[in-house]
């Protein structure tokens, strides 16, 4: 029996890049569009509460989003489609994410260093 392995390879060029900081925030379509996915399901993320506006109380229109903000919205989409979550377990999965991290670095802070050299 002989078994075939197809390998996909994609390319992709990059022509224009730029951080994404407090100088330069994205936009809702600009933000769907990096996570690969329409504006109403950014606005589904906000809804969800795992992401925010970079300035709260700001009209829908006028919403601009952070860095953390995009690396969030990326993590639930990967979770949308590698385990076909919903958008209510994506944020549970990230909240919890966040907390372990948390609780590591407070157990790696409280543990007593050895001697140098030691």
């Amino acid at each position: 029996m002989t078994t075939t392995t197809y390998v996909r390879h994609t390319s992709v060029t990059i022509t224009q890049a730029h951080p994404v900081d407090a100088a330069h925030p994205l936009g809702m379509t600009e933000l769907a569009r990096a996570a690969g996915d329409r504006e109403e399901w950014v606005v589904a993320l906000v809804e969800a509460g795992l992401i925010a506006p970079a300035v709260p109380g700001a009209p829908q229109a006028q919403w601009v989003f952070d860095g953390e903000a995009l690396r969030c919205a990326l993590q639930a989409r990967r979770l949308q489609r590698d385990f076909d979550v919903g958008l209510d377990a994506a944020a549970l999965i990230i909240d919890l994410q966040r907390e372990v991290r948390r609780l590591r670095a407070l157990v790696g802070a409280a543990q007593p260093q050895g001697p140098a050299g030691g």
